[in-house]
């Protein structure tokens, strides 16, 4: 009988481990911004100041409040939804420059290059980010 509790016993540990393994692959969204499709190519030929570390682009037509993509390194990139998440609206966008970004709003202060996470308050969320992939030598595509 305590042979049948030891390997029930393992059962269930196993089966209680793979459970909490299984639950924690949420993804876990917490901005404030609302989740919009976004899929957009930018063409590295045309837009080639992000081909230079610590330039940022502003790109207005996606996303929430449109995308600024920043380069980090030379062949390195990330992209955000412009829109402040102290506001979360699509009026309240913040303006990048090169590493800052600031919202002419409330007055919030983000880098980029750490994740766009706020420096000045009152903003105490970071910026939502998007993924970004190379297509090709000169196209990226910003995706969630």
């Amino acid at each position: 009988m305590q042979q049948l509790i030891l390997k029930w016993g393992k059962y269930f540990i196993l089966y209680f481990i793979l459970s909490l393994t299984w639950l924690s692959c949420d993804k876990v969204v917490d901005s404030p911004i609302p989740e919009i499709y976004v899929s957009y190519t930018i063409n590295l030929n045309i837009v080639n100041e992000l081909n230079v570390p610590g330039n940022s682009v502003f790109f207005p037509n996606a996303g929430y409040g449109g995308l600024i993509v920043y380069c980090e390194l030379p062949g390195s990139w990330y992209a955000f939804d412009a829109a402040c998440t102290y506001e979360a609206s699509r009026t309240c966008i913040v303006k990048s420059d090169g590493v800052l970004a600031d919202c002419p709003c409330c007055g919030s202060q983000f880098v980029l290059i750490s994740g766009a996470y706020p420096t000045k308050p009152p903003a105490t969320l970071p910026l939502k980010q998007y993924n970004v992939s190379v297509m090709n030598s000169f196209t990226l595509r910003v995706y969630n």
